[in-house]
């Protein structure tokens, strides 16, 4: 069992509550899955569940929290500075219970993963590893290390679509305490059987969660169910409140007109409409004391607001927007050969993914096709990297990276796009490095907004967006008028955004079709 008790997290920067009130008890076989928007405190969450001192420089907070001796596993959502420059080996050798294990048994290990039976032993540095190798690398030494409670942040991203299958089993066949967040809706609708959702409403000025017992299907239907019930008792409230009003208001100034035009010669009929005036008051107190119990009209956290690319961003069905031939394709180092006679063909307002199992090169690949597509001149081609580092400036503040140029109408426009991808007044100026996956993301999305592209070169563009805020971005990529070209293991975008798969394999590119 895992148990938290009367948690509050407040951020010392802003002093904004991102968790207030939080308790919550696990049991063996629970699956239980934090979802939320962006920024909302589950990685921070889940970190202190872990160790309450990994959250101490950023966050004041204040709980209590019984583990009960069982051995927590925690699998961070990047891996950690500290690691990039090791081995691959040196990596594992960290971990105390790595050479208790027979190199058949890693082998067999290495080999759930889709990884080389000799992977623990290599000498590759972590730094130069997929970024769904790197998660790989990050679960394996977590499982040896043999915890009794999992704590995975995003465990899902960036892993191959091989790999989340495993990935699911996985979840489901753990016999104790799994806690993860993930953005995978997929995922979560195979394998949670706990819903954790964290919320922040009012412009993230209050913040609440919800915890029940059930699927995330049923979570999502009986909320919107809820939602909807107390929004048609709500409406009833305010037309009786209406009815109420307006009838006292035609008693009142029918009496006070009354008495305004009532003589002195007539006490006896002042006196009964002073009592009657009397009356219409006691009237006025009791409705007000029903306005009190009126059924509140329901608030939610609602998905971001965003349009990409205006009717100009079309391509014409016959135009070509990339015609590209590789005979090899080597790591960046180019130590080692990934693929060979790659050739891709792409015309018109094509949605394209490439798919493959992790290390085959579909980031190194996506990087070359993006350097030949950003130089075109008769087209505009703007470019998402998995790794946000390589365009976004983390010693700037989102405002200032999409505009540097300081105009006021410019900057006060920019606000407001940030305002509908629901960023906050000092999450506006705060900068870039502190702030959450997806909300990096959001600045490159309204960038390539802002920028007027006809093309989009996306490496696993929904990665980072909550289950709340990826059906939006899906949509919104579906009906982008221009081209996409894009690399994702997300089984939701690809079934919905794109109208062409392939597949990167050691002798190339292959069509694909995506059930």
């Amino acid at each position: 069992m895992i148990q938290v008790k009367n948690l509050n997290i407040v951020h010392k920067k802003d002093l904004r509550t991102i968790i207030e009130n939080f308790s919550l008890v696990l049991n063996d076989g629970d699956k239980a899955v934090m979802i939320g928007e962006e920024g909302n405190g589950k990685s921070t969450l889940l970190k202190w569940i872990y160790d309450p001192q990994m959250v101490s420089d950023y966050c004041e907070a204040d709980g209590e929290r019984i583990v009960q001796g069982q051995k927590l596993g925690y699998l961070p959502q990047e891996l950690p500075a500290a690691d990039c420059g090791k081995s691959i080996y040196e990596y594992f050798m960290e971990e105390e219970l790595f050479m208790e294990h027979t190199p058949k048994e890693l082998g067999r290990l290495a080999g759930e993963f889709g990884l080389p039976i000799d992977f623990f032993y290599e000498d590759q540095c972590m730094a130069t590893l997929s970024g769904g190798e790197k998660v790989k690398a990050q679960l394996l030494r977590l499982l040896l290390a043999e915890p009794d409670i999992l704590l995975l942040d995003e465990p899902s991203n960036d892993i191959d679509l091989e790999t989340l299958e495993w990935l699911e089993k996985f979840i489901l066949d753990w016999k104790r305490i799994v806690l993860y967040i993930s953005h995978d809706e997929t995922l979560i609708e195979h394998t949670a059987n706990v819903i954790i959702h964290m919320e922040q409403i009012r412009r993230k000025t209050i913040c609440r969660h919800t915890i029940v017992h059930t699927s995330y299907l049923q979570y999502k239907e009986r909320r919107q169910d809820q939602f909807t019930h107390q929004a048609r008792m709500a409406a009833n409230d305010r037309r009786e409140k209406k009815i109420r009003e307006e009838k006292y208001q035609r008693i009142y100034q029918s009496v006070d007109h009354a008495q305004a035009v009532i003589t002195r010669q007539n006490p006896s009929k002042a006196r009964l409409l002073k009592k009657k005036m009397h009356t219409v008051k006691s009237m006025e107190r009791r409705f007000m004391r029903q306005d009190e119990n009126m059924t509140e009209m329901p608030e939610e956290e609602t998905a971001i607001f965003f349009k990409l690319g205006s009717e100009q961003a079309k391509i014409p069905a016959g135009k070509t927007v990339i015609e590209y031939t590789l005979d090899k394709l080597y790591t960046p180092d180019h130590e080692r050969l990934l693929s060979e006679n790659i050739s891709l063909l792409m015309r018109g307002s094509q949605k394209l993914c490439i798919v493959g199992t992790n290390g085959t090169g579909k980031t190194t690949l996506l990087h070359k096709i993006a350097d030949e597509l950003l130089k075109r001149k008769d087209l505009y081609a703007e470019y998402m990297p998995q790794d946000y580092e390589e365009l976004l400036d983390f010693s700037m503040t989102p405002i200032d990276f999409l505009d540097q140029s300081g105009d006021k109408e410019v900057r006060t426009k920019i606000r407001t796009y940030l305002g509908a991808l629901k960023y906050t007044a000092d999450e506006m100026n705060h900068t870039i490095g502190e702030l959450s996956g997806g909300q990096k993301a959001k600045i490159l999305l309204l960038k390539m907004s802002l920028s007027g592209a006809n093309v989009l070169i996306l490496d696993e563009p929904t990665r980072n967006f909550s289950p709340l805020s990826g059906p939006v971005i899906r949509q919104i990529l579906k009906d982008f008028p221009g081209a996409v070209i894009s690399i994702s293991h997300d089984r939701k975008y690809i079934e919905e955004v794109c109208d062409r798969v392939c597949r990167l394999t050691d002798h190339g590119l292959e069509e694909a079709e995506f059930i």
